[in-house]
């Protein structure tokens, strides 16, 4: 069985991070993940209402992904905004997509406010990061979905064979 897996549209070269570009991982796996048919593009702050290119934001206080769920953190951009409910709204859409296409596994990019999961930025815009992860990455964990940063392509290639993909 192949298993899916939901993956950060920037990663694929896809134009739709804050600033307008992508984030293009160029990897033997991910081109062979794609001939496979077993990627399942999405970028949530895209899915959750924002447009091309937008303010850049960040999980205020230092908080993350998770409590951001629970209700005690926002989510703010550079101008002060209050971006919560996108950032939320774009994870359910993420979240919603993965289980359609039943992917137990997920590879985003790390340090977003909504993919980030191994590290993202600590809400003071001075590109100071702490460890936690991004809104959509602790949705699709409450949800048993098992996420990997850009950086840990290998570590999804065994976690994917032990799973018997």
């Amino acid at each position: 069985m192949l298993h899916r897996i939901l993956v950060s549209a920037c990663l694929l070269g896809r134009p739709v991070r804050y600033n307008g570009s992508a984030k293009t991982v160029a990897h033997a796996l991910i081109e062979q993940w794609q001939r496979e048919g077993r990627l399942v593009p999405v970028c949530p702050e895209v899915a959750g209402g924002f447009g091309v290119p937008r303010p850049p934001a960040e999980i205020a206080d230092a908080a993350s992904g998770a409590t951001v769920l629970e209700g005690s953190a926002r989510v703010i951009d550079v101008r002060g905004e209050d971006v919560t409910s996108q950032f939320v709204g774009g994870a359910h859409v993420a979240l919603e997509l993965a289980l359609a296409h039943d992917c137990r596994f997920a590879l985003l990019v790390d340090g977003s406010p909504s993919c980030g999961s191994r590290a993202i930025y600590d809400g003071s815009f001075a590109g100071r990061k702490h460890a936690g992860a991004g809104v959509t990455t602790a949705l699709l964990r409450q949800h048993g979905i098992e996420v990997f940063a850009e950086t840990e392509i290998d570590a999804l290639h065994a976690r994917l064979l032990q799973a018997g993909a």
